[in-house]
Protein backbone atom coordinates (compact mmCIF):
# COMPACT_ATOMS: atom_id res chain seq x y z
CA UNK A 1 0.00 0.00 0.00
CA UNK A 2 2.88 2.36 0.63
CA UNK A 3 4.46 4.39 -2.16
CA UNK A 4 8.06 3.81 -3.11
CA UNK A 5 10.12 6.85 -4.07
CA UNK A 6 10.54 5.57 -7.61
CA UNK A 7 6.79 5.19 -8.21
CA UNK A 8 5.35 6.78 -11.33
CA UNK A 9 2.14 8.85 -11.06
CA UNK A 10 0.23 5.96 -12.68
CA UNK A 11 1.55 3.51 -10.09
CA UNK A 12 0.60 5.89 -7.29
CA UNK A 13 -2.99 6.13 -8.59
CA UNK A 14 -3.29 2.32 -8.47
CA UNK A 15 -2.03 2.17 -4.89
CA UNK A 16 -4.62 1.10 -2.36
CA UNK A 17 -5.76 3.72 0.14
CA UNK A 18 -7.94 1.31 2.13
CA UNK A 19 -8.80 -2.40 1.94
CA UNK A 20 -10.98 -4.88 3.82
CA UNK A 21 -10.03 -8.46 4.62
CA UNK A 22 -12.58 -11.21 5.25
CA UNK A 23 -12.66 -14.92 5.99
CA UNK A 24 -13.09 -17.35 3.12
CA UNK A 25 -16.33 -19.34 2.83
CA UNK A 26 -14.77 -22.30 4.67
CA UNK A 27 -13.54 -19.94 7.43
CA UNK A 28 -9.96 -21.23 7.04
CA UNK A 29 -8.28 -18.41 5.11
CA UNK A 30 -8.16 -14.64 5.29
CA UNK A 31 -8.38 -12.84 1.95
CA UNK A 32 -8.93 -9.44 0.41
CA UNK A 33 -12.64 -8.80 0.14
CA UNK A 34 -13.52 -8.34 -3.51
CA UNK A 35 -14.70 -4.84 -4.39
CA UNK A 36 -13.92 -3.47 -0.92
CA UNK A 37 -11.01 -1.19 -1.60
CA UNK A 38 -10.31 2.46 -2.25
CA UNK A 39 -7.54 3.40 -4.67
CA UNK A 40 -5.48 6.57 -4.31
CA UNK A 41 -6.50 7.53 -7.86
CA UNK A 42 -10.19 7.43 -6.84
CA UNK A 43 -9.72 10.00 -4.07
CA UNK A 44 -11.06 13.34 -5.23
CA UNK A 45 -12.66 11.81 -8.33
CA UNK A 46 -15.17 9.08 -7.48
CA UNK A 47 -14.42 9.14 -3.75
CA UNK A 48 -14.83 12.53 -2.13
CA UNK A 49 -13.94 11.65 1.45
CA UNK A 50 -11.86 8.45 1.60
CA UNK A 51 -12.34 7.91 5.34
CA UNK A 52 -16.14 8.28 5.22
CA UNK A 53 -16.27 5.96 2.19
CA UNK A 54 -14.09 3.46 4.03
CA UNK A 55 -16.37 3.47 7.08
CA UNK A 56 -19.39 2.84 4.83
CA UNK A 57 -17.67 -0.28 3.45
CA UNK A 58 -17.67 -1.93 6.89
CA UNK A 59 -20.44 -4.55 7.19
CA UNK A 60 -23.22 -4.03 9.72
CA UNK A 61 -23.33 -7.58 11.02
CA UNK A 62 -19.95 -9.23 10.53
CA UNK A 63 -16.32 -8.79 11.49
CA UNK A 64 -13.48 -7.61 9.25
CA UNK A 65 -9.85 -6.64 9.30
CA UNK A 66 -8.98 -3.46 7.47
CA UNK A 67 -5.95 -1.46 6.47
CA UNK A 68 -6.25 2.27 6.02
CA UNK A 69 -3.39 4.47 4.79
CA UNK A 70 -4.15 7.58 6.83
CA UNK A 71 -2.89 10.96 5.61
CA UNK A 72 -2.62 13.71 8.21
CA UNK A 73 -0.69 16.80 9.31
CA UNK A 74 -0.78 20.18 10.97
CA UNK A 75 -1.07 22.05 7.68
CA UNK A 76 -2.80 20.82 4.54
CA UNK A 77 0.26 21.15 2.29
CA UNK A 78 2.57 18.91 4.35
CA UNK A 79 1.41 15.31 4.61
CA UNK A 80 2.34 12.37 6.82
CA UNK A 81 1.10 8.86 6.10
CA UNK A 82 0.72 5.93 8.48
CA UNK A 83 -0.84 2.51 8.01
CA UNK A 84 -3.62 1.78 10.49
CA UNK A 85 -4.78 -1.79 11.13
CA UNK A 86 -8.44 -1.91 12.13
CA UNK A 87 -10.20 -4.85 13.75
CA UNK A 88 -13.94 -4.39 13.14
CA UNK A 89 -16.17 -6.52 15.38
CA UNK A 90 -19.68 -5.04 15.65
CA UNK A 91 -21.83 -5.99 18.62
CA UNK A 92 -24.37 -7.82 16.45
CA UNK A 93 -21.82 -10.00 14.62
CA UNK A 94 -22.21 -13.75 15.15
CA UNK A 95 -20.27 -15.03 18.17
CA UNK A 96 -18.42 -17.62 16.05
CA UNK A 97 -17.26 -14.92 13.67
CA UNK A 98 -16.04 -12.74 16.53
CA UNK A 99 -14.11 -15.65 18.01
CA UNK A 100 -12.43 -16.60 14.72
CA UNK A 101 -11.45 -13.03 13.87
CA UNK A 102 -10.21 -12.29 17.40
CA UNK A 103 -8.12 -15.47 17.57
CA UNK A 104 -6.42 -14.82 14.21
CA UNK A 105 -5.97 -11.05 14.58
CA UNK A 106 -2.38 -11.07 15.87
CA UNK A 107 -1.24 -13.55 13.24
CA UNK A 108 -2.80 -11.47 10.45
CA UNK A 109 -1.39 -8.22 11.79
CA UNK A 110 2.13 -9.67 11.89
CA UNK A 111 1.88 -10.69 8.22
CA UNK A 112 1.17 -7.09 7.21
CA UNK A 113 4.27 -4.93 7.24
CA UNK A 114 4.49 -1.21 7.93
CA UNK A 115 1.59 -0.93 10.38
CA UNK A 116 2.13 1.94 12.80
CA UNK A 117 -1.22 2.00 14.64
CA UNK A 118 -4.02 -0.36 15.58
CA UNK A 119 -7.67 0.41 16.22
CA UNK A 120 -10.37 -1.95 17.45
CA UNK A 121 -13.97 -0.89 16.94
CA UNK A 122 -17.25 -2.50 17.97
CA UNK A 123 -19.71 0.07 16.64
CA UNK A 124 -19.91 2.82 14.03
CA UNK A 125 -19.70 5.48 16.75
CA UNK A 126 -16.10 4.39 17.36
CA UNK A 127 -15.04 4.87 13.73
CA UNK A 128 -17.47 7.24 12.01
CA UNK A 129 -15.81 10.46 13.12
CA UNK A 130 -12.28 11.37 12.19
CA UNK A 131 -11.48 12.06 15.84
CA UNK A 132 -11.27 8.35 16.76
CA UNK A 133 -8.69 7.80 14.05
CA UNK A 134 -6.91 11.04 14.94
CA UNK A 135 -6.59 9.91 18.57
CA UNK A 136 -5.09 6.61 17.42
CA UNK A 137 -2.54 8.41 15.28
CA UNK A 138 -1.48 10.08 18.51
CA UNK A 139 -0.42 13.53 17.32
CA UNK A 140 -2.57 16.10 19.08
CA UNK A 141 -1.02 18.93 17.06
CA UNK A 142 -2.40 17.99 13.66
CA UNK A 143 -5.59 19.50 12.39
CA UNK A 144 -6.10 17.83 8.98
CA UNK A 145 -7.00 14.20 8.35
CA UNK A 146 -7.43 13.03 4.76
CA UNK A 147 -7.20 16.65 3.65
CA UNK A 148 -10.21 17.64 5.76
CA UNK A 149 -10.12 19.67 8.99
CA UNK A 150 -10.92 17.85 12.22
Amino acid sequence: MKVHKSSTPEEVKKRKKAVLFCLSEDKKNIMLEEGKEILVGDVGQTVGDPYATFVKMLPDKDCRYALHDATYDEIQESKKEDLVFIFWAPECAPLKSKMIYASSKDKERKKLTGIKHELQANCYEEVKGRCALAEKLGDSAFIFLEGKPL
